[in-house]
């Protein structure tokens, strides 16, 4: 979260205003029974969030396909091993460069590249397997090391996936020009090391999937600017307070916490989730223009990715 936002003047929510486990684990539970199968825990940093090893026994208990955490990475080394002992599937690390000045410039922390790729390794040891790494690609930052990233994975086992700068929120500073399309990343890559496109794990999957003709693994491109998949979005997202937000780049939500807090059965709130699921008509992505972009939206930091 950039610090001169969430600087020491910055007031944060207070403790009881965060959904606990527990109500983050019966709202999920209800989820899976309209047929989630896969869940994410992102942020901000989740592994800030004191005792997430238990949420994430919470959430293994409900039988999920897939649970998987989108970190930083900055205290991956040291927890990795507690979360798979505690049911978690996978991880994603977000790493968008591998020299330190951009890495460091580019997302405003006081931890090295280094620190990143030990939780990387560590991942890896304690089976969090395949370690998808997400590298945001901006021009004249940080689009040189495209190359270097793509080669620093290659036959690891670990897949990187590389994602077009998107305008969410209004504290990114971003503009069309600053974008790199896939097509333009892809052919950079392609140059050095042949690819082929694969087929997509599941339906709704955001990342096109791109194989090494050589076998040396895949990595993936997410085009949500140059090749918008709105009408193909299966992700709702859930924050740190209870509310539901349809799209990522929403300015609104719809608040479960009180709901939660005031006696609502399983039943009342399986219907607040499916009229809402059965209304959206979210498509930002496809209709993006001067105007849509500049309308206010929910930050990146606040419902994560």
């Amino acid at each position: 979260m950039p610090k001169e936002v969430f600087n020491r003047e910055y007031e944060f929510l207070q403790r009881d205003l965060l959904l606990t486990f527990e109500e983050i684990t019966r709202l999920t539970g209800i989820f899976k029974g309209l047929g989630v199968e896969k869940v994410r825990i992102t942020g901000g940093e989740p592994l800030l969030r004191r005792g997430v090893e238990s949420l994430i026994a919470d959430l293994a208990g409900l039988g999920l396909a897939d649970l998987t955490l989108t970190t930083n990475g900055s205290l991956l080394e040291r927890k990795a091993r507690a979360l798979a002992n505690a049911g978690l599937r996978r991880v994603t690390v977000s790493l968008d460069s591998l020299d330190p000045a951009v890495f460091a410039a580019m997302n405003d922390v006081d931890f090295p590249v280094a620190d990143v790729l030990a939780g990387v390794d560590a991942a890896v040891a304690a089976g969090l397997t395949p370690v998808k790494i997400n590298m945001v690609v901006r021009r004249g930052v940080n689009d040189d090391g495209i190359l270097a990233m793509a080669e620093h994975f290659r036959g690891t086992g670990n897949v990187v996936r590389f994602i077009e700068f998107m305008d969410v929120g209004r504290t990114n500073g971003w503009r069309l020009n600053d974008v790199v399309p896939a097509q333009q990343i892809l052919e950079t890559i392609a140059a050095e090391h042949p690819i082929r496109p694969i087929g997509a794990n599941y339906p709704g999957e955001v990342a096109m999937r791109w194989q090494y003709e050589d076998g040396q693994g895949e990595i993936g491109v997410i085009s949500s600017i140059s090749k918008p998949f709105c009408s193909d979005c299966t992700r709702a997202r859930l924050s740190a307070e209870g509310v539901l937000y349809t799209c990522l780049f929403a300015s609104s939500g719809v608040d479960f916490r009180a709901p939660l807090r005031s006696g609502a059965s399983d039943d009342d709130l399986r219907q607040m989730i499916s009229d809402l699921w059965r209304a959206r008509t979210d498509r930002y992505s496809e209709l993006r223009s001067g105007v849509t972009v500049n309308l206010p939206k929910v930050e990146m930091s606040y419902i994560g990715g």
